[in-house]
């Protein structure tokens, strides 16, 4: 017994120590997932150290954004193991597969796999989010394709295709139908009857539904009364029914749009920092994968699913930076050894790929393509130029940007060449007018400063130079709750851009550019009133067609109140600029020579600290809590001497008295 227990001690450590390698390994393949990684691995430990323990699939959900690697973790983990032939990936769209029985049903695509009956297996069911099963307006949608998943992902064990059973009684029949006219046609013409009495796709359906041992050609062989009284005894099996892939390790993988629908839908956005997106999708929990699923499935399908759920951040800047090293490092490579030559790429040039590659919401399919389309040709002529010019393997050849950022410089030893190259986006984010540019800094220098002031901290980017719309913008932290001062504030930051416009143009040449910070104050200055009830009434009002919807429709009352808070605040926002018009100007400068204006400067010239994005942006509540409780424990040793001495308490006399004993 004791040499038994040793072995299976020794594949158990063995199996561990592989998938700590495992983990390692793929930190080193896929970049900015490390926590997804561990995550995954420490889910799937069970499955993979002890199989015999598992009863039922091990299901884990992958929902990120495109791009982020979730089909590429798979496919590594499968192969890492030596699990790429008893790995299958099903595409949950319902056309990738092919057509037929075996590609429209999970059944019928693990039956034609390398997994085994009762033993592991990687399953793969990406792009899940396709196979929605309720409509945007919360109806049943009819879905044809792999509807046994839901079996499957319940407990592992799959029934047999009964659609086959009705073809196969009708394959019986005409199998005995023909063989009626080949015994007619044998005793007339004196020929013996065919030898294979079914087709060879019917043999193999057969073999697989009633889990035989025979070869196709010994199946093909049998005769109908064979086939039947197999059939019979196959039936009155209860066991024989099921198909066990209860040891499965099953990978859910899709992107969950509604999850991410502050981020998901922004494809054009090139403007806005990687890590502000990182930040966002980091905040995201089960709850929101929940809620995201409600929106496509029904909840016993959900419930289906698991607790499971592993979520993908967006890469953040410092995992896109390392992607662009790595990417340029293997064009490199590759470009050494078909030319013998090594070529060095400067910061430089990795810094404007970012800024002209990087699509936060899409992942790294668009930054893989951008690097081929910018460096490909300028790299191959400059190759051709150094082999003319006597380069060898021993001259690093040196590639960085011209001043212009529209030309890349390529030099070794004396040579210096210089080659055309594409920043698409750079082109798209300069405003040749600088009128324009000097407004746009006005305006944005008006929210940004305002919001420094008020909130103590540096917004999360401030720029001009957006490529991906005509405009500049100020971004902010999200608050987790509001104060009434903080909605008064965020009034007073929305009118900035008109107020800074007013107090550097003057009145008469302020713009239009302010229409959609004046809606959004409006509104807000009118939830301040209708909706807080932090104005001077506490019923909530409403506008809705239906008068039936509305709550109250006293609506002048509130208009006035609303139009006195804005002008209040627009007042306010004004004096404030004026207040600090020598740091304004600087702000505003900045803006205009260089398109942006960094946290870090930006809370250098308001004499700010750099405090996370999501901090000084609300009352300290904790602290306020803390003081009351103290309060209520002095109230508490004032009032129990008042008890202890016996003092009867009978109404609001007694109220009167303890009171006065108080004060």
């Amino acid at each position: 017994m004791e040499p038994i227990q040793s072995q299976l001690h020794s594949q158990v450590t063995q199996r561990n120590n592989r998938l700590a390698e495992v983990a390692a390994e793929l930190k080193t393949e896929l970049f900015g997932i490390d926590d997804v990684i561990d995550r995954v691995i420490e889910s799937m430990r069970a499955w993979y150290v002890l199989p015999k323990l598992i009863n039922r699939p091990v299901i884990i959900c992958l929902w990120g954004l495109t791009g982020t690697g979730k089909t590429q973790l798979t496919r590594s983990i499968a192969k890492k193991l030596a699990f790429y032939d008893r790995f299958v990936e099903v595409q949950m769209d319902g056309f990738s597969n092919g057509s037929g029985y075996r590609a429209s049903s999970i059944s019928g695509m693990l039956s034609n796999s390398g997994i085994e009956e009762g033993e592991p297996g990687i399953l793969v069911l990406d792009e899940f989010q396709r196979f929605r099963t309720v409509s945007a307006k919360g109806e049943d949608i009819k879905v044809e394709r792999y509807q046994d998943v839901w079996t499957l992902l319940s407990d592992g064990r799959l029934a047999p295709a009964l659609s086959f059973m009705s073809t196969l009684e009708y394959s019986l029949a005409d199998s005995e139908y023909d063989h009626e006219r080949e015994t007619r046609s044998e005793k007339e013409n004196g020929e013996a009857p065919y030898r294979f009495r079914l087709k060879p796709y019917e043999a193999r359906a057969l073999k697989e539904c009633m889990k035989l041992k025979e070869s196709l050609t010994d199946i093909m062989s049998w005769t109908p009364d064979e086939i039947q009284s197999r059939l019979h005894a196959f039936l009155q099996q209860a066991g024989a029914w099921e198909t066990d892939y209860s040891k499965l390790l099953i990978f859910v993988s899709g992107n969950l749009d509604e999850m991410y629908e502050h981020t998901a839908k922004r494809v054009q956005d090139c403007d806005t920092d990687a890590d502000i997106f990182h930040e966002l999708t980091k905040k995201l929990s089960i709850i929101d994968v929940k809620n995201a699923l409600g929106q496509r499935f029904k909840p016993e399908q959900i419930a289906r699913l698991g607790n499971d759920h592993v979520i993908y951040p967006s890469f953040s800047r410092a995992t896109y930076e390392k992607l662009i090293e790595v990417t340029c490092g293997r064009y490199l490579d590759d470009l050494e050894r078909s030319s013998t030559l090594r070529f060095e790429i400067g910061p430089d040039v990795r810094s404007e790929i970012y800024a002209n590659a990087v699509f936060p919401a899409q992942g790294t399919r668009p930054l893989f393509s951008s690097i081929h389309t910018i460096l490909s040709a300028p790299l191959v002529s400059a190759a051709l130029w150094a082999i003319e010019n006597g380069a060898t393997a021993l001259d690093p050849i040196g590639v960085r940007l011209d001043a212009d950022k529209k030309h890349l410089v390529v030099h070794f030893r004396e040579w210096v060449s210089i080659y055309p190259v594409t920043f698409e986006l750079n082109h798209l984010k300069q405003r040749a007018n600088r009128d324009f540019r000097a407004l746009l800094a006005v305006h944005e220098s008006g929210h940004g400063m305002l919001y420094g002031l008020l909130f103590r901290n540096a917004p999360q980017e401030l720029k001009i130079n957006a490529a991906s719309f005509d405009g500049g913008y100020t971004s902010y932290a999200e608050l987790r709750a509001e104060t009434r001062q903080n909605c008064l504030d965020r009034i007073c930051i929305g009118l900035g851009g008109r107020a800074a416009e007013a107090m550097v143009f003057g009145a008469d040449a302020c713009t239009t550019g302010a229409e959609k910070d004046f809606k959004q104050a409006t509104a807000r200055a009118a939830r301040f009133v209708r909706h807080f009830g932090f104005g001077q009434r506490f019923s909530r009002t409403d506008v809705a067609r239906d008068s039936d919807e509305n709550i109250s429709t006293a609506l002048d009352p509130t208009n006035t109140e609303i139009e006195t808070l804005m002008s209040e605040q627009y007042a306010r926002a004004a004096q404030l600029l004026q207040e600090n018009r020598s740091v304004f100007m600087s702000v505003a400068r900045g803006l205009l020579d260089h398109g942006e204006v960094s946290r870090q400067q930006f809370a250098e010239w308001l004499g700010l600290p750099i405090s996370p994005t999501d901090s000084g942006v609300m009352e300290p509540y904790a602290n306020r809590l803390t003081a009351f409780e103290s309060q209520l424990k002095v109230i508490d040793r004032l009032v129990e001497p008042t008890l202890t001495e016996g003092v009867e308490l009978v109404g609001a006399d007694s109220s009167a008295n303890l009171l006065t004993r108080w004060g």
